[in-house]
């Protein structure tokens, strides 16, 4: 369900948002460029989505394995406030940000800084168990920060029953009573996933959840050209960060032809 919030960011019906995973960033294991390399090769890969026809893009630590729980360091704010802001300087198209794994306080900051429109954001209702630990609801905390530094145009998407984590403490608790609880505690939109980066969502959950839903649906994960209209009728915007990479890998660079693929797809459905 679009809402006018949702609608001041995404004008466009159905909107493909691309995702940039960022380089690993400085003091992560796998860091090996400089900040200035780093912000170089996010602020090349968001001229070849905003380029090739992309409605959105959204900018995520994706390499910075292995993640810490909530808390990362201000090195990893400073870092992002940069790369963000340079990717915020080449392109108009709407941005989001999310910080592994669930630093949702610390994304809200970078967002507030680089101009950007919303955040992704783990953890916000229910507790689960994700593969860095224990992740606690952190609703109530992050929407009084978000208040406290004036950050409240800053759109909040939450991801529900996120991917790479076990629900077992919540298995009593429904998809569609997860998706209410994100409503009453004041989401801006809900994201649903497959079990794994790359897999797709599960179709009937999908159509299941969807018509009673009062916030704009977003599809997480798992998004492909031909997987694309069994999930058009059921969700309000599509993330992707595998598919439109060469080889279909999220560690890869951007394909065009991948892009061009998706982008058609889509248009063949509106």
């Amino acid at each position: 369900m679009n809402t006018p919030k949702f609608l001041e960011i995404f004008p466009e019906p159905k909107p493909l948002i691309g995702m940039i995973h960022v380089q690993a960033l400085p003091g992560t294991p796998n860091n090996h460029l400089s900040v200035r390399e780093i912000a170089a090769r996010a602020v090349h890969e968001a001229q070849v989505l905003s380029e090739n026809g992309m409605q959105a893009i959204m900018l995520e630590n994706m390499h910075d394995i292995p993640y810490l729980n909530r808390t990362v360091g201000p090195e990893i704010v400073a870092a992002l406030s940069r790369v963000s802001s340079e990717v915020r300087a080449v392109t108009n198209l709407p941005l989001g940000l999310q910080i592994l794994a669930g630093a949702n306080q610390a994304a809200l900051s970078v967002a507030l800084a680089a101009e950007f429109q919303f955040i992704r954001a783990e953890g916000f209702v229910f507790g689960h168990m994700a593969d860095e630990g224990l992740l606690q609801s952190d609703a109530g905390e992050l929407l009084r920060y978000r208040k406290n530094i004036g950050a409240e145009h800053i759109q909040v998407f939450t991801d529900i029953k996120k991917k790479h984590s076990s629900h077992a403490l919540t298995a009593d608790v429904s998809l569609s009573d997860t998706v209410e609880a994100a409503e009453f505690f004041l989401s801006d939109g809900v994201i649903i996933t497959g079990t794994h980066t790359g897999k797709p969502v599960d179709q009937q959950e999908l159509a299941a959840v969807y018509p009673s839903a009062q916030l704009p649906v977003l599809v997480g994960s798992g998004v492909t050209p031909a997987g694309l209209p069994q999930i058009w009728d059921h969700a309000d915007a599509f993330i992707v960060g595998s598919y439109f990479k060469q080889a279909g890998l999220w560690q890869n660079e951007p394909d065009p032809q991948r892009i061009n693929s998706l982008i058609t797809a889509r248009s063949k459905l509106l």
